[in-house]
């Protein structure tokens, strides 16, 4: 039996295409029942403290920066979004006078405008974001070189996958978009060989590259980054792939509860723990990779009854 089209866009997959059984079983979850979804290979852990919470995330950035030496350089990708943590890594590696110079870092999207990624002179430009809220309130004697920092680029999208290979990302770190992306790995459309159903193990194979953004994925950016602007917000984002994810050694998903929603957390921290993989949720993906950890600030969770305002 054919999937029921997307409720967002017809045109599109995405979560609402699943079935109401799984949907609803998600919906039920409580807050002790998601604290119990892990298993071997993916932990789930919650944090009651915010500011716990986000030294927790930098620490990832500090601890895999102080494994990385000249003769075995590694690092960790970033997302913007969170971002609360990059002025707390910077922080860290200052008070502690942390020697990051060997350290790696991976951005992992850029905007793209007429074919080619943003400049860092664009307000919205996620590198400018890395670097204005971490990177440049790094001590200048104890930051890495700007070669070591490795942002999706259209003029050199090979060199920025080629990277991976060159550095161990022990880590890639990312949050949760409403689409249930991370990066922008966002849902596909609903046609080539996704027409009929949304093609995990395809997906799977993609690297770095240029994709068109689902319109839930605009909304979201609009209301986060630019007070509701949908019209300014670009259609089409360089992005890491699936393909250099699974080449982390781990994976590291953190939400505090405002990028996605009380019920997207916990449609996803199931989907991961039952081990369901579909293309029409990004996220699930990361339950084949061997050591996923999704961090999740409890308050966030909320709940998922019907609520009128």
């Amino acid at each position: 039996m054919a999937r029921r089209p997307s409720r967002i866009h017809a045109g599109w997959w995405d979560y609402t295409t699943l079935d109401d059984e799984l949907l609803d079983d998600a919906a039920k979850l409580d807050v002790s029942a998601i604290a119990g979804l892990s298993r071997p290979g993916f932990r789930v852990r919650l944090f009651d403290d915010l500011a716990e919470f986000w030294v927790a995330e930098a620490m990832e950035y500090v601890n895999a920066w102080r494994r990385s030496t000249a003769d075995n350089p590694c690092g960790i990708c970033g997302p913007i979004g969170p971002t609360e943590q990059l002025p707390v890594v910077a922080r860290i590696v200052n008070d502690l006078e942390q020697d990051v110079r060997d350290g790696h870092f991976w951005g992992m999207d850029e905007w793209v405008i007429d074919g080619a990624t943003v400049g860092i002179d664009h307000p919205l430009s996620f590198a400018r974001a890395d670097l204005e809220l971490c990177f440049n309130r790094i001590d200048a004697k104890l930051r890495m070189p700007d070669s070591h920092l490795h942002f999706p680029s259209t003029e050199a999208m090979s060199d920025y996958s080629g990277s991976f290979d060159a550095a161990r990302c022990l880590v890639m770190q990312g949050g949760q978009g409403e689409v249930k992306h991370w990066a922008f790995n966002d849902p596909p459309k609903r046609e080539g060989p996704h027409a009929a159903e949304p093609d995990a193990a395809a997906y799977r194979t993609l690297g770095a590259r240029v994709v068109e953004l689902h319109p839930l994925t605009l909304v979201q950016n609009a209301r986060t980054s630019f007070a509701g602007r949908v019209a300014g917000i670009p259609t089409h984002a360089a992005t890491v792939g699936p393909e250099e994810t699974f080449r982390a050694e781990r994976i590291s998903i953190w939400h505090p509860g405002w990028h996605d929603n009380p019920f997207g957390i916990r449609l996803t921290t199931l989907m991961l723990s039952k081990r369901i993989v579909d293309a029409s949720v990004p996220m699930s993906l990361l339950a084949d990779h061997p050591d996923v950890t999704f961090s999740i600030y409890r308050p966030g969770l909320g709940a998922t009854g019907a609520e009128m305002h």
